[in-house]
């Protein structure tokens, strides 16, 4: 892809996704050389069970970087450092002689430890850790998933003793062994990643000695937790070897960066398979009253920590999806926006799709799916509308929480991910929350904020305000819509996610 223009030197960087990994080689001006991307496979040993093969993903890691690097026709001299970004939470033990890993990793989406959970909390609940780490408890973090493992394998908990064994995320995995493995490789996580185990102190950025010991992960096992923005060790295989390893940040972090939002208020939301709403509050750790996360933003090098608010919600792309694959209402992702378009409005009906309990503001493992308001006027064009509208509302729903605890009031919504080249959600967003939505020239913002923190790192961009100039505007959108129709319709909505609540009942 390159020709006499694009003159070098680039920065790498390697995004291990939740269904891909890929590498993507930037220029000085944040704009894509090449690509490569390889899926991997999902295992799923039981409903609600989710692993990946770590070693798989160290092969496919290996590939697309080597690949992307042919594409672009260069070399490692001229790439002066290596970004990783990564799936949050998912959680991987392995033998630090062999680099053997001990089980499959557990995913951020596998719910085996709700009983852990609940068991951890049975005295004081869900925020028994909540003041120290931000985070309620729940199977979504990894540091249950790291105690599920030293209780069910056979032998574990022994060798985890002896020192034999280490624990990471999987930004952890990547960089031990891009940095030699058993053979010197660096066991290092960055704040972001770290503040996502449930085992550090948001406050010390250090992991917290007693709750580690209530969770039961010995803390030998850890990696040092580093700044998101620095020179971690050197690349000691593979084309880029001698390449400096310069930043890790979890891949929602990540797109907070790559959206340059270094201010407090700034916002993006990233809508993939869920979505993720993050929003800068400066160099305070802002505790949640409304059913949010308090999480790291970044940390460049020595300088202050920045901390965010976060507002997951479960399924959004993947409802389209379902409408697809399931339902076969449509045959592609993209026919959605042409039904729905076909039609004025909703018709009355409001689709919640808790498919697996309600995640931000709520917590709720007991909820599943309704369709509300249905009346033979119905049609499939309606239901595609309120399936648009369900993302959309579940963004106000935690814009309303964010302004709540944070008492600042949303400036603008910077968006990304596949969903963004959805014209009407994206005006239905805008709508909805009475905010501009705005999408930016370059989509991919998760590995291009894994390229600045790298790049910042090694001095290839001088500070964040030469990041900032780089940040294109694509496409905006405004409100339009009536305040009295909004409140009406917002009615509506919370009413059917009430009926969603309740319908499982916990077994004993």
């Amino acid at each position: 892809m390159t020709d006499a223009h694009t003159a070098g030197p680039f920065i790498a960087a390697i995004d291990q996704g939740t269904t891909s990994s890929r590498c993507i080689v930037f220029d000085r001006d944040g704009r894509i050389v090449s690509v490569d991307q390889k899926e991997h496979e999902q295992i799923f040993p039981k409903p609600s069970w989710v692993e990946h093969d770590a070693a798989e993903i160290w092969t496919n890691v290996q590939e697309v970087v080597a690949s992307a690097v042919e594409k672009a026709g260069i070399t490692a001299e001229d790439v002066k450092a290596i970004g990783i970004t990564n799936q949050r939470e998912t959680t991987l033990l392995w033998d630090k002689n062999t680099g053997e890993p001990v089980h499959n990793a557990l995913v951020w989406q596998d719910t085996r430890t709700d009983a852990l959970c609940r068991e951890l909390g049975r005295n004081v609940g869900q925020d028994r850790f909540r003041r120290e780490t931000g985070l309620p408890l729940a199977s979504y973090f990894a540091g249950p998933k790291a105690r599920w493992l030293l209780d069910n394998v056979e032998g574990l908990r022994e060798r985890a003793d002896r020192g034999e064994i280490l624990f990471g995320t999987m930004d952890s995995w990547v960089i031990w062994n891009l940095t030699g493995g058993p053979d010197g490789g660096v066991h290092v996580t960055d704040v972001t990643n770290a503040s996502r185990t449930m085992l550090m102190n948001l406050h010390t950025l250090e992991w917290d000695e007693k709750i580690c010991e209530s969770i039961g992960v010995p803390m030998s096992m850890l990696p040092e937790i580093r700044s998101s923005s620095e020179v971690y060790g050197t690349a000691a295989v593979g084309v880029l070897a001698g390449v400096p390893v310069a930043s890790a940040l979890g891949d929602q972090q990540a797109a907070l960066f790559g959206q340059t939002c270094f201010a407090e208020g700034e916002a993006k939301s990233t809508y993939g398979t869920g979505t993720f709403l993050l929003m800068n509050t400066g160099e305070k750790a802002v505790n949640s009253y409304n059913g949010l996360l308090t999480t790291v933003g970044y940390r460049i090098g020595d300088q202050k920590a920045v901390y965010a608010l976060e507002g997951s919600i479960a399924v959004t792309g993947s409802l389209v999806q379902w409408m697809r694959d399931q339902m076969g209402i449509i045959k592609s992702a993209a026919e959605i926006e042409t039904l729905a378009s076909s039609v004025d409005d909703n018709g009355g009906a409001y689709f919640v799709p808790a498919f697996s309990g309600l995640f931000a503001p709520y917590w709720r493992d007991d909820a599943r799916g309704v369709i509300a308001g249905l009346t033979r006027y119905v049609t499939k064009a309606h239901l595609a509308r309120a399936v648009l509208e369900a993302t959309a509302w579940q963004t106000r729903e935690i814009v309303d929480a964010m302004s709540k605890d944070s008492g600042v009031e949303l400036a603008a919504v910077k968006v990304d991910g596949g969903m963004t080249s959805n014209n009407l959600l994206m005006q239905t967003i805008a709508d909805f929350v009475d905010a501009p939505v705005v999408r930016p020239m370059v989509a991919e913002t998760t590995c291009l904020g894994a390229a600045y923190a790298a790049g910042l790192a090694v001095g290839f961009w001088p500070d964040t305000d030469a990041l900032r100039a780089n940040w294109r505007r694509a496409a905006e959108w405004t409100p339009r819509m009536d305040a009295d129709k909004r409140d009406r319709e917002y009615k509506n909505w919370l009413k059917a996610v009430e009926r969603t609540m309740g319908w499982i009942e916990e077994e004993n």
